[in-house]
């Protein structure tokens, strides 16, 4: 029979490779926990601290916000005034 291979997802990779540059776990260790060979570990290791200078080099992107979200904060803040207003008129009427 053949043996199909594993597909890992980034996580996961991300998730082994910081747990091999903590170093609380040998290699071996990890590859027993994580049922991996410990060559993957040691290459996804090197892989990620190879990126990880990437993530700070980027600009953070834009914060899109969405045409919506404007409209519904329009509405509270119309709705807070409101309830400030009736609240105030209350206390005048004395209820």
């Amino acid at each position: 029979m053949k043996k199909t291979r594993k597909k890992h997802t980034g996580a996961f990779k991300a998730q082994v490779a910081i747990e091999a540059i903590k170093e609380r776990e040998t290699t071996a260790e990890l590859a027993k926990r994580f049922e991996l060979h410990p060559a993957i570990i040691s290459r996804w290791k090197q892989e990620f601290l190879g990126q990880s200078k990437s993530v700070f080099d980027q600009k953070p992107s834009e914060f899109h916000e969405d045409p919506r979200l404007e409209k519904l904060y329009s509405k509270i803040g119309q709705l807070e005034m409101e309830c400030d207003y009736l609240k105030k008129n209350l206390k005048k009427v004395g209820l």
